[in-house]
């Protein structure tokens, strides 16, 4: 398989796994349980998932009022979005 490939996939498994872990954290929210931790969604937002992160806050809502949610995660999806298409053009 191609690097682009490779990375395509990539980005589609942590985008998915990104917005199942904000869906169970609102979940828990509504159920006042224990929350998976805002660190994690970062972390998971810089390695590639942050378009994951993004589309989940808008279907559930959630962390809607966090600024840094608000402004960092779709700057975040603007460079990865960059760097994936130098990756698709320089190959």
């Amino acid at each position: 398989m191609q690097i682009t490939g490779t990375i395509f996939l990539y980005f589609i498994g942590i985008n998915v796994i990104a917005f199942i872990l904000m869906a169970i954290d609102k979940h828990k929210a509504k159920k006042k349980a224990f929350r998976i931790s805002e660190r994690t969604f970062w972390v998971l937002g810089f390695f590639g998932g942050a378009l994951g992160v993004f589309l989940a806050m808008r279907q559930y809502r959630h962390k809607t009022k966090h600024r840094s949610f608000i402004i960092g995660i779709p700057m975040l999806i603007f460079l990865q979005a960059a760097f994936f298409f130098y990756v698709v053009i320089m190959s």
